[in-house]
Order: C-alpha cells, then sequence, then structure tokens
C-alpha cells in the first residue's frame, strides 16, 4: 500500500511557519510521501517561501508540489520553485516525475492548473486578446498536463497533482458565480484521456473534499481550510 500525504492551501507568511512544522511532526511515520496542492505562500515572496523551504528541508519523506495562484501573486513564480527546489522539493509545472517507494513506483504529474469554468458555462478562445489569452492559458497547461501523465504510464500508480479543480463536484458550498475563476473541464478531461488513479487540487477554500472526473478518476479537494487538518493520508487502493 502506498500512503500519500496531501493538502494545499497552506499560504506561509513572513509570520512563520511554527504552526505548520508542528502539525507536520511525525509525517514520516504514517506516510511515504507529501504532496503540496499549491498556494504555498501567502502572497508570493521568496520569503515567505524560504520560511516554508526550511521546514521542508527537515522532513523526512519526498515533497512534491505545485505552485497555486497566490504563489504568483508577486510575479516570482520561478524564484519560489528555486527556493523549494534547493530544499529537496520537486516542483512541477507540466512535468512528471516518478518515485521508488518501497519496490512501488509512484508517478506524479502536475500544474497549477487555471480556471475557465465547466461543461455549459465555460470562457471560449474567442473575443478580446486577454479573453484568448486567458482561455488558451488553459488548454495549453492542459495539454501539458496529458502530456506529462503520458510520460509516467508505465509507474504502478498515477496522480495528478494540481491547485485549480477539474470538476465542478469539488467546488460544492463556494458561490457558482465564482466556478470559472476556480477550475476548469479541461484538466479533468486530459486526465481521463491519459489515466490516473488519483487526482489532489486546492484553491476551493469552501469546496468539498470528494468527487470524481466523468471518467470515473477519485479527485479530492485537500485545501486545508476544507480538510481542516495539516494534511489529509490517501492510500492509492481506498482514496
Amino acid at each position: 500500500m502506498t500512503t500519500i500525504a496531501a493538502v494545499g492551501d497552506v499560504h506561509v507568511g513572513m509570520d512563520g511557519a511554527d504552526a505548520l512544522a508542528a502539525g507536520w511532526e511525525g509525517i514520516g511515520e504514517r506516510a511515504e510521501v507529501l504532496l503540496l496542492a499549491g498556494d504555498l505562500t501567502r502572497c508570493g515572496d521568496p520569503g515567505e517561501a524560504k520560511l516554508l523551504a526550511e521546514v521542508l528541508e527537515r522532513l523526512p519523506l519526498p515533497v512534491v508540489a505545485v505552485l497555486g495562484n497566490h504563489d504568483h501573486h508577486a510575479d516570482q513564480p520561478d524564484e519560489l520553485a528555486r527556493v523549494l527546489t534547493d530544499a529537496g522539493v520537486t516542483v512541477l509545472e507540466g512535468t512528471s516525475t516518478v518515485l521508488d517507494l518501497g519496490g512501488t513506483t509512484l508517478g506524479i504529474a502536475g500544474t497549477k492548473g487555471f480556471g475557465g469554468g465547466f461543461a455549459g458555462a465555460t470562457i471560449s478562445e474567442f473575443g478580446e486578446r486577454e479573453m484568448k489569452d486567458f482561455a488558451r492559458h488553459a488548454t495549453t497547461l492542459a495539454d501539458r498536463l496529458e502530456r506529462a501523465l503520458g510520460e509516467i504510464a508505465e509507474a504502478d500508480h498515477r496522480v495528478a497533482l494540481l491547485h485549480y479543480s477539474p470538476i465542478r463536484e469539488t467546488l460544492r458550498g463556494e458561490e457558482r458565480e465564482i466556478y470559472p475563476a476556480l477550475g476548469s473541464y479541461l484538466f479533468a478531461e486530459a486526465i481521463d484521456r491519459a489515466g490516473a488513479d488519483l487526482v489532489l487540487h486546492g484553491h476551493a477554500h469552501r469546496g468539498t473534499e470528494r468527487g470524481v472526473t466523468p471518467g470515473g478518476v477519485r479527485v479530492r479537494n485537500v485545501a486545508q481550510p476544507v480538510i481542516d487538518a495539516a494534511y489529509r493520508l490517501y492510500d492509492l487502493t481506498e482514496a
């Protein structure tokens, strides 16, 4: 059994990460890998990332992460990724990694994801340049996620790690008017075509933990306000 610890939206600020460190105490005895579903920092400041990195580099298990919209706010996502990578964290964006966990391989494909909406209420690549750019960004990232999942097709288990949601179901509890800002169906379509055992995302603080893609892949919203814990444990047979 491969046990995953997952959480998103920890929003570490310059006031430190002591509470986060306390919540992760003993995590290595319960899980084999920690997956972080974006919004790792409060405002995307590299100093915030440094405080988080100091906690993460002390953990006794691999850490894989994607960035979220908060991590892009200061327009320094590459610097945030560098700080985390220097601490031993694998940061994914349209890329993948494979971990050997005691003889079982776990493939993880990740992307920030993006908004755009869901079937019947989507933003299309039409009209003003700004609208076309918005829609195209989601399409581009979904295509990259699909390719990244294909790269890990031989792994024993595959996880898709995002920040934005790929389905409506895990957004229940949020105001419907902001669904287009919370995710896009394009990512669920990419996942269903490429295949995965489990999808993890954050971003929707008032959403619902459990859902499923149209193709039957299990989706879990691990935003910290949703799971109401330092992390949630999932195994890949009973996620």
